[in-house]
């Protein structure tokens, strides 16, 4: 008796999902902080540390990443902004994939956009000091520390 419960309850619960009765796990927006340095002639290379916070819950991370093109000089900068599709906070580690151009000289501004393998989007901006022009392809990994 038990075992058709069960399937009745798994079925019913299929029939549900499947026409949208039920909404499956819905995707958050969480906030996010990093110090990024970066350095480099032609190929830049740098690393830092952040924040994610989710449901008020903080997940230390750490970021390496490269970037092939046009990449003089160094920088350090401080962004902050927001995770987006992040289904669960393990969604957010991986492998980030951006192409743009940015620039600084003495101080200034940078953004970018950055997508994951999983569908997660980081949209971060914030204040850059140092010396770096660059206008290359990157992308960064992330992992929980």
């Amino acid at each position: 008796m038990k075992i058709h419960r069960m399937q009745f309850f798994a079925t019913s619960l299929l029939v549900l999902l499947t026409f949208g009765l039920v909404a499956p796990a819905q995707a958050d927006t969480c906030a996010v902080r990093v110090v990024f340095t970066k350095g480099g002639f032609i190929v830049g290379v740098g690393g830092g540390h952040g924040v994610l916070v989710c449901h008020g819950k903080s997940y230390r991370f750490a970021v390496s990443g490269m970037s092939v093109g046009f990449t003089i000089g160094a920088s350090t900068t401080k962004l902050s902004g927001h995770a987006l599709n992040v289904r669960s906070p393990a969604d957010f580690q991986g492998s980030y994939a951006a192409i743009g151009a940015s620039g600084a000289l003495a101080a200034g501004a940078g953004g970018v956009q950055l997508q994951n393998e999983k569908g997660v989007i980081l949209q971060l901006a914030g204040a850059k000091v140092g010396v770096e022009l660059s206008a290359a392809v990157g992308g960064v990994t992330i992992r929980f520390e």
